[in-house]
């Protein structure tokens, strides 16, 4: 009689959101809130990642003063709902398999920190990482 093996073979890949959340709390002072029934990620007061609701899609929004035109051509993005659009927030969505590499993810969410953050985080992230 073989003896079954009891590792658990994993059958689904971690859904990017949650390694994007891990990396948007590594920053200075970020930390999740959830106001109206989404995952935020704030530093201090403000917001600088929507993750949404954990429903287990690919998407998510952010504020984008820099790259945020050469991302809203590509198929994948659109300007953020209720106005946020107009003050350069970009949501992007993607089906199942189909996103971007996590480190382009994480640039976006990066750049929406330095754009909310206070300049003396801004520092702090900078000094950190050798800049």
């Amino acid at each position: 009689m073989k003896k079954k093996s009891t590792k658990k073979k994993s059958t689904t890949k971690e859904n990017p959101i949650d390694e994007l959340r891990a990396f948007a709390l590594t920053l200075p002072e970020a930390w999740e809130d959830h106001p109206w029934g989404e995952s935020v990620v704030k530093v201090r007061k403000k917001i600088f990642v929507f993750l949404g609701h954990d429903d287990g899609t690919i998407g998510f929004s952010v504020k984008l003063p820099d790259t945020g035109l050469d991302v809203l051509v590509q198929p994948f993005a659109e300007p953020t709902g209720y106005g946020l659009g107009k003050s350069g927030w970009v949501t992007v969505r993607f089906a199942p398999g189909k996103h971007r590499p996590l480190a382009e993810m994480r640039a976006w969410i990066e750049e929406s920190y330095r754009a909310v953050a206070p300049k003396t985080l801004v520092k702090q992230l900078d000094a950190a990482r050798g800049d």
